[in-house]
């Protein structure tokens, strides 16, 4: 039989090594974003085209020394983001446009998990254009353009200065595609007469 003493030992060995709780790390988690309520408001001017942009948004011009006539920045200053707009005449070269903004779009494919394109037809307003969701950790996750397929030719990239990460994202980029959307629903064309 053993001793009292190697018993004793023997418990409180037990004790402490029972009552032990392994370490567990919490998970990386993301901040939570708090967005503004969603308002817009007119971009109308001396432009070719006018649209609706959110009211915690700012436009500015792109000045950029590749930029062009009519090419502007919708800023999200509290998101770190912005919308690249570019603008172009048509002149019996619509395919070309149309065809730059799927490639623009599609050389994401090396990033992205998948390209969804959503047609966008207003007969009325003759707009009429794609927008290119693209999933995955790629550094543009929405892109559009609208025409009215004869004189006009709107394109827009969404894009954020950070490291692209899908996960954190995700919730900032559905927000900010509702923005997008609306914005090719307003769109008018200003010279179409």
């Amino acid at each position: 039989m053993l001793p009292v003493k190697y018993i004793s030992v023997l418990i409180f060995m037990l004790a402490i090594t029972g009552c032990h709780r392994a370490y567990t790390p919490k998970p990386a988690g993301y901040l939570r974003i708090d967005f503004p309520e969603k308002a817009y408001r007119l971009f109308d001017s001396a432009y070719p085209y006018s649209f609706e942009y959110p009211v915690y948004a700012y436009i500015v011009p792109d000045t950029d020394r590749f930029s062009e006539p009519y090419w502007v920045n919708i800023d999200f200053p509290r998101f770190d983001g912005k919308i690249h707009i570019s603008y172009k005449h048509v002149r019996n070269n619509l395919d070309k446009y149309t065809e730059d903004s799927r490639t623009l779009a599609y050389k994401h494919t090396i990033k992205a998990d998948a390209i969804k394109e959503t047609l966008y037809v207003n007969d009325t307003s003759r707009v009429y254009g794609i927008l290119y969701e693209i999933k995955g950790n790629a550094a543009s996750s929405l892109q559009f353009f609208v025409t009215d397929s004869t004189r006009n030719f709107l394109r827009g990239s969404l894009y954020f200065n950070v490291q692209p990460n899908k996960d954190s994202l995700a919730p900032v980029i559905s927000f900010f595609k509702d923005d997008i959307v609306r914005l090719m629903e307003t769109v008018r064309w200003n010279n179409s007469k």
